[in-house]
């Protein structure tokens, strides 16, 4: 994709995030509700297929043009980026564990926002250890039954599609583990309430409980496969989450910006104090650096190399980062940061959320020792 291109298509996408769903944020974190409101609006603009080729429904975007997308999304509206991501990594699993015929059949859909997905990999008693879960799938006559609980799961009881990940083989840890494409209207689950989260009030996230049936033909590649696919998805879905923490703290930064510029306290602007001045100047550079390792990631992921520590680094480094940015912001602020009339508050609860899911800032470290000492 060349320059003119990209800039075209961020050009858009950035009005679109500011006339279309910015507007919208306060109210769906106030209310709860479930940001799928933007769901047609999202699939006119191509916002499903984002992270998709061409030839499979998708728009054929680079990595760095997908993760200015999502910054700009989750900017405008972190409930609405957490639905959308989360899609990305049910689609994701399909585009890296599935047949040639399987994303054929199942990805233009998506792709085109038609139908809904949801990644049910996280259990109750699984930890951040995948390896540790109890959902099994057995084979039985033309297919598999597969049972077990579900937690924290992104847009589930909204879904049109689930992908479970499941042990067909209990005693094998994770190569034991399978990916399957559950159809929810076609399967028997059973869903809680949505979660009470501080945050991403409008990003539903629930509990499924799993007791269907589903052919063979909808096991996502060979058995045993689903851990390898699991991990390809989430090194993509931790850029996603650097993206989301770059989006939110330059929204921070924006107004913290303007702020210091109209803010008076005895006849001057208070971005004339050098004690803000160092705050601005630290949230600047913090942004950057997370900018720049996504896009060493980035960087590697559009050549086709693996990018795991890269996505690691990436990752927890944006979502530290966007805490100490929207603290900044607020503190900068004084007491209106803090009412609910200012949305810094939201961004705040918004971001904490990110050194958690996908792997909290613990697992990556964990993650990038290992690799380091080879």
């Amino acid at each position: 994709m060349n320059a003119h291109a990209r800039t075209d298509i961020v050009d858009a996408v950035a009005t679109f995030c500011r006339e279309v769903i910015a507007p919208k944020a306060a109210e769906i974190d106030e209310t709860g509700r479930f940001a799928g409101l933007h769901r047609t609006a999202l699939a006119e603009m191509g916002f499903f297929g984002l992270n998709l080729p061409e030839a499979l429904g998708g728009v054929g975007i680079d990595p760095f043009t997908l993760f200015e997308c999502v910054a700009l999304l989750a900017g405008a509206c972190g409930s609405t980026a957490s639905m959308v991501t989360a899609h990305y990594l049910a689609t994701d699993s399909i585009q890296y564990g599935a047949s040639d015929e399987q994303k054929a059949r199942w990805l233009p859909s998506a792709a085109s926002g038609e139908r809904l997905g949801a990644f049910a990999l996280t259990e109750p008693d699984a930890g951040s250890n995948p390896a540790d879960m109890k959902t099994v799938a057995r084979r039985e006559e033309g297919g598999y039954r597969i049972r077990g609980t579900k937690h924290f799961i992104s847009n589930a009881a909204v879904a049109d599609f689930l992908i479970v990940y499941a042990k067909t083989d209990p005693d094998a840890g994770g190569r034991g583990i399978s990916a399957f494409y559950v159809e929810r209207e076609h399967a028997n689950l059973q869903f809680g309430e949505p979660e009470r989260t501080m945050g991403l009030r409008g990003g539903h996230v629930f509990e499924v409980v799993i007791d269907t049936v589903v052919p063979e033909e909808n096991r996502i590649g060979a058995e045993g496969s689903g851990f390898r696919t699991a991990l390809k998805v989430l090194d993509a879905g931790r850029l996603d989450i650097a993206a989301c923490c770059v989006g939110v703290a330059e929204a921070a930064q924006g107004l913290a910006l303007e702020w210091a510029r109209t803010r008076q306290v005895g006849g001057a602007p208070i971005g004339q104090f050098q004690g803000l001045q160092w705050m601005l100047a630290d949230m600047a550079v913090d942004i950057a650096a997370a900018r720049g390792l996504a896009q060493a990631a980035s960087t590697k992921r559009a050549a086709g190399e693996r990018y795991s520590l890269e996505a690691s680094m990436a990752k927890l480094f944006a979502s530290e980062m966007a805490h100490r940015v929207t603290d900044k912001a607020i503190q900068i602020h004084g007491g209106y940061g803090f009412t609910r009339d200012f949305p810094l508050e939201r961004f705040a609860r918004d971001v904490r959320i990110m050194r958690i899911y996908e792997g909290s800032s613990e697992i990556q470290r964990n993650i990038i020792a290992r690799t380091i000492l080879g």
